[in-house]
């Protein structure tokens, strides 16, 4: 299945703000502030020094023989919000593994579709006049990497660096599984300060084509643009991004309490809704993102992979985990996950039981369009 939206072959100055809005939505609260993602890739297409575009491909024009790697950042929202980048991070990664590898890399592709990281690859494609497939590795955010559809269907863990806004480098080789990568990665991004660039792993054009979620750079675009037509419009915001994605309004109201900590380099913690024309709350909990929603009874309403997305009731923005307040008026959208994060094997490292849930993953309904 496909979403009906229209394929991009570039990313302009003029899709910053609706790709940003877009790819918030499928964070489901993670992958980076897409305000700062946004600010940092328009810096860049501003700049007579680099294009004013980049070049988007489709992961069934790769060539099969292309090499294509994952750029982007590691560590806690909140961290990633305070502490500032030095913008060089994923291309000093980049080179690195080109280097340890003897390869050069053809093509970039987001490992999450989600908030800032959705545009990492796009500032590195700037500054190295390299493509972006139009696809990535979750079709929505998760904190650890070795929970993206590369590492889930079998490219090796080959190749990584790690790299912090000082130029403090780590870089790894032939690990021997993704988890053991993300353990070592995540303990030396807490060492960096809570935030690195990242560049891992190198991938055949062939596997990409068939492993990928695709379009999903196009998908958080026409998403954004849905968000802005009914705004325009004076129609509900909210509504137009969800038949957009096939989702469902799960809740609606407003936030009273949240509970959250940084620890081993993620943001843990919940938010505690309550409704604002009948007596019902929701508790949603999140590492980075959203990954259970409870009803007053603790019925689970839907859980990962499904998507769970907090937006603004009157503009249909994004609430990510980092800015949770008390009193903010929100509903939420639980959104069918990609077929590709739905597999048996996909839910060993992805379901709610990999979360540490005593649950089984009961998947939303799914439109007759999708992915």
């Amino acid at each position: 299945m496909s979403f009906d939206i229209p394929h991009l072959t570039e990313i302009t100055l003029d899709d910053l703000e609706t790709l940003g809005t877009g790819a918030g939505i499928l964070g489901t609260g993670g992958g980076g502030n897409p305000r700062l993602g946004r600010l940092r890739l328009q810096t860049l297409l501003e700049d007579d020094a680099y294009p004013d575009s980049v070049e988007l491909v489709d992961p069934r024009d790769l060539p099969a023989d292309a090499t294509v790697a994952s750029v982007g950042g590691m560590g806690a929202p909140t961290i990633s919000v305070e502490k500032f980048a030095g913008g060089d991070e994923e291309i000093q990664s980049l080179r690195a593994i080109e280097d340890l590898s003897g390869e050069t890399v053809d093509a970039l592709i987001p490992g999450e579709i989600g908030g800032a990281n959705s545009m990492a690859p796009l500032c590195v494609a700037a500054m190295t006049d390299l493509p972006v497939v139009d696809a990535d590795g979750m079709g929505r955010a998760f904190p650890e990497l070795q929970m993206d559809t590369f590492f889930i269907y079998g490219t090796p863990v080959n190749y990584a660096a790690t790299t912090d806004e000082r130029g403090n480098q780590v870089v790894y080789r032939d690990i021997d599984s993704a988890k053991r990568l993300e353990d070592l990665a995540r303990a030396i991004t807490v060492q960096m300060g809570g935030r690195s660039g990242y560049a891992f792993p190198l991938m055949t054009g062939e596997f990409v084509s068939e492993f990928a979620v695709p379009h999903t750079v196009s998908l958080a675009t026409e998403l954004g643009r849905a968000v802005e037509r009914a705004r325009d419009a004076g129609t509900d915001p909210v509504d137009a991004g969800r038949e957009l994605l096939g989702g469902e309004e799960l809740f609606a109201g407003k936030i009273v309490d949240v509970h959250r900590r940084n620890r081993d380099g993620f943001a843990l913690g919940s938010v505690t809704l309550t409704g604002l024309t009948a007596d019902a709350t929701l508790e949603i909990e999140f590492q980075n993102e959203f990954l259970v929603a409870r009803d007053d009874d603790g019925e689970l309403l839907t859980t990962v992979p499904d998507l769970i997305c907090l937006v603004d009731t009157d503009t249909g923005a994004p609430v990510m985990t980092d800015a949770l307040r008390y009193g903010q008026r929100v509903r939420v959208l639980g959104v069918p996950a990609p077929e590709l994060l739905t597999t048996p094997e996909a839910l060993d490292v992805i379901g709610p039981e990999a979360f540490g849930y005593d649950v089984s993953y009961d998947p939303l309904p799914r439109d007759e369009t999708g992915w």
